[in-house]
């Protein structure tokens, strides 16, 4: 009988849960979600860490393990919040991998995230670390996916070879940007649909260009 308690005790035992994981990782998503919460009350000026913290319930200390200032905290907390959303699908057409994404984007730059990226295209003006935080911690990531969506469809011959995909990209999202902070006209499906068809028919191969030069 002792035998079978021991073993019982021992299989009970056997994979014992690594401390402190599951609470670290609230702890992280809990900093996360109070910096947007915030953000969207206050604006990027008015933030603090010492709010943030307050907010998730956790040590200043708790939120400088993870990030060394605001600016990369900020950064975090909006790309954690739509990494998933903004994923590029795979449908074997450029054109359809493009647009579902942008249609993505602009969803959210409708909805009250849309608050979040004014707050830090806006303070991001006065403070490099911040715009910096958000083109290395979002705009990037996004980038190097896109990168990958167009080179899908230059395989497929959707996309001349040699065309410049930063120049593409800059092309495709730089109306977007342009009506979300001007808002000089709407963000619309529609629009998004008219816009992919413009750029991306100019950069199909049997698309030719002139190039007039003043003289």
């Amino acid at each position: 009988m002792r035998q079978k308690s021991a073993a019982g005790n021992h299989h009970r035992g056997s994979s014992p849960r690594a401390p402190g994981r599951p609470r670290s990782q609230q702890a992280r998503l809990a900093i996360l979600r109070s910096t947007l919460k915030l953000l969207g009350k206050h604006g990027f000026s008015d933030l603090t860490i010492e709010d943030v913290a307050a907010q998730a319930g956790v040590g200043k200390a708790t939120v400088y393990r993870w990030w060394p200032n605001k600016a990369s905290l900020i950064a975090d907390a909006f790309a954690n919040s739509t990494t998933r959303a903004l994923h590029f699908p795979d449908t074997g057409s450029v054109y359809s991998d493009m647009s579902q994404q942008m249609r993505q984007l602009v969803k959210i730059f409708r909805s009250r995230r849309g608050r979040i990226v004014s707050a830090i295209l806006g303070g991001g003006q006065s403070d490099p670390d911040l715009i910096s935080a958000f083109r290395e911690r979002f705009l990037l990531p996004r980038r190097l996916e896109a990168y990958a969506t167009l080179r899908r469809g230059i395989r497929r011959g959707e996309l001349r070879g040699n065309m410049d995909m930063d120049l593409l990209l800059d092309s495709l999202y730089g109306p977007i940007y342009m009506r979300f902070l001007v808002r000089h006209k709407s963000l619309t499906p529609e629009f998004i649909d008219r816009l992919c068809d413009l750029v991306l028919s100019g950069a199909h191969p049997s698309r030719k260009f002139r190039r007039h030069r003043s003289h």
